[in-house]
């Protein structure tokens, strides 16, 4: 199943908040790490859906090491992608 790097951010005064680097503008938020995972996986699977849906291209994961360049980044996550259309994504060569 494939995965994408969630970034997980938390202001003193705020929920955990997470977006996708992969996915721009796609973001959640929830009270909680274990929250704010299972928000983010029905997020992912909701948007590429809807690119799928659309023909439109979906990008391969970044790597965890790649996308933890942001400074205010509390931690990263893997978020798998849950989708029902998890047959027309293109397969990584091995």
């Amino acid at each position: 199943m494939r995965g994408y790097v969630g970034i997980i951010h938390k202001a003193d005064d705020s929920d955990f908040g997470l977006s996708f680097p992969d996915f721009h503008g796609v973001v959640t938020a929830g009270r909680t790490i274990a929250e704010v995972r299972q928000l983010a996986e029905q997020a992912l699977a909701f948007h590429v859906e809807g690119l799928l849906e659309d023909g439109e291209p979906i990008p391969e994961p970044s790597s965890p090491e790649r996308v933890m360049t942001d400074k205010g980044a509390l931690t990263t996550i893997q978020v798998r992608l849950k989708t029902r259309y998890a047959r027309q994504l293109p397969r990584r060569p091995s």
